[in-house]
Parts: C-alpha cells; structure tokens; sequence
C-alpha cells in the first residue's frame, strides 16, 4: 500500500503500511535495520495521520539531501 526507502551515506529509512485483510493495517518505521514504529491499526483515520507524517518526514529528508532507494 505504501513502502518508501530512503538512504543518505550509511543511513537508510523504510516506511511502510500494509493492509492486511480482517487484521487492519500494519505501520512500520525502520532506522538502520532497528524497527523505531511498529504499530496494528483498524481505525482507518490513524493510518491517514501516520501517511500525512510519513510523507513530510521524507520530503524533509529529501530536501537534506536523502535520495529515495529501492526497497530491500
């Protein structure tokens, strides 16, 4: 549904949302291999929110000279 890795030197950067049928939506955020977020929702206006944060943590990123990778 939604995944975007993004990369500077030796950092790296997932976010991910999942849907996964009659269990909700999956949320994870990985730093450097290390899950930071990992989250079961069914409400979907928390998903909403998270995407909306999601996005502008990466276009922040972006704009400090992160580059979007292919996923692993």
């Amino acid at each position: 549904m939604f995944l975007m890795s993004l990369r500077f030197a030796d950092h790296v950067r997932e976010y991910s949302v999942s849907a996964r049928q009659g269990e909700g939506w999956e949320v994870k955020l990985e730093e450097d291999r290390t899950l930071k977020k990992h989250a079961w929702y069914r409400d979907w206006h928390r998903v909403e929110r998270t995407l909306v944060m999601f996005r502008r943590e990466a276009a922040e990123l972006m704009a400090h000279g992160w580059q979007v990778q292919v996923p692993r």
